[in-house]
């Protein structure tokens, strides 16, 4: 059973002790709202919202979004951001990612439907999979491997989105769907195999920084302030569900991304390349063209600016 917090204005975020989600929650509490955390910790980290509890606005539960979830008040919004998001972390236990973006979607567009709750699916740039279109549109369909190691996360949020299409058609559900690109910033967790957190922390170290592939492969990185302001600006848009792309449409090779890793730490690390994941993309970018139009969105840190205070995140 969660804890109702308060008789005012209240917002579920579910995966909200994440990268990600720790930093929604904290952007939602200097907005004035009533915030609902729920993780079940297994990628996120109390650490990441230690300095919350202090609120008496924020309530934690530890709960798993694959068990039906009970609660007595209402939530006027609710953002799902449950899934482990690196493939690291989602690879590990592939069968419960799946779990999360079926069993745990159904579980929250329920309770959406059930209290009238407009409900953001957190969905995800790999949706489009190893992309044959550049940059990419909402409009593209997406190139996936249905049996690959990366289905799990790719195929399961594919399968979110859908579902939250049905409930949104069959059942009158206030539905909203981002697509987020690769995002970056303090609370990223030391371990998932994030490319700017393994860059980082082998800088840091002055170990050699380990590219996949040629290097040649590109990014485009966003800031996790400008991510977490597309998120809000979307969830409270009227007539407008998505799915939209929310990312930075300024694109980096990890050999020139490793580069200036090690300019910005001072490193002494040299550069040395193993063989690509399978499925790995060669390219990612978003088209932000929808984004800029319908919730006048576009990301305002640059690279640069952003990386410098990960890296103090890092040191600290």
């Amino acid at each position: 059973m969660i804890k109702e917090i308060n008789n005012m204005k209240k917002i579920l975020v579910t995966g909200g002790a994440g990268f990600i989600g720790s930093h929604l929650c904290e952007f939602l509490l200097e907005k004035g709202e009533k915030v609902t955390c729920l993780d079940n910790l297994l990628t996120g980290s109390k650490n990441n919202i230690e300095k919350l509890f202090s609120n008496k606005n924020f309530y934690f539960s530890k709960m798993t979004i694959n068990n039906p979830i009970s609660y007595n008040g209402k939530f006027d919004q609710i953002y799902n951001l449950a899934c482990p998001a690196s493939p690291v972390h989602y690879q590990s236990d592939p069968i419960n990612t799946i779990k999360t973006n079926t069993i745990g979607v159904i579980n929250m567009l329920e309770l959406a439907e059930k209290k009238n709750s407009r409900i953001l699916q957190a969905s995800t740039s790999e949706v489009y999979g190893d992309p044959l279109e550049h940059p990419q549109s909402e409009s593209y369909l997406g190139n996936v491997n249905t049996i690959g190691p990366r289905s799990c996360y790719d195929e399961g949020k594919r399968v979110a989105e859908t579902l939250f299409s049905d409930f949104h058609r069959e059942k009158g559900v206030d539905i909203r769907i981002a697509r987020i690109f690769n995002t970056y910033g303090p609370n990223m967790a030391e371990d998932d195999g994030r490319v700017i957190s393994n860059f980082v922390l082998q800088a840091l170290k002055n170990e050699a920084i380990t590219i996949y592939g040629n290097g040649e492969q590109t990014r485009s990185f966003c800031y996790v302030s400008d991510t977490v302001d597309g998120l809000y600006k979307l969830m409270n848009k009227k007539d407008f569900i998505g799915p939209v792309n929310l990312g930075n449409p300024i694109e980096f090779s990890m050999n020139k991304l490793a580069k200036k890793i090690v300019d910005l730490t001072n490193s002494n690390s040299n550069l040395i390349y193993g063989e690509l994941p399978l499925d790995d993309p060669k390219k990612r970018m978003p088209d932000i063209i929808l984004a800029r139009d319908k919730l006048d969105w576009k990301p305002k840190v640059h690279l640069s600016d952003g990386l410098k205070k990960t890296i103090n995140y890092f040191k600290e």
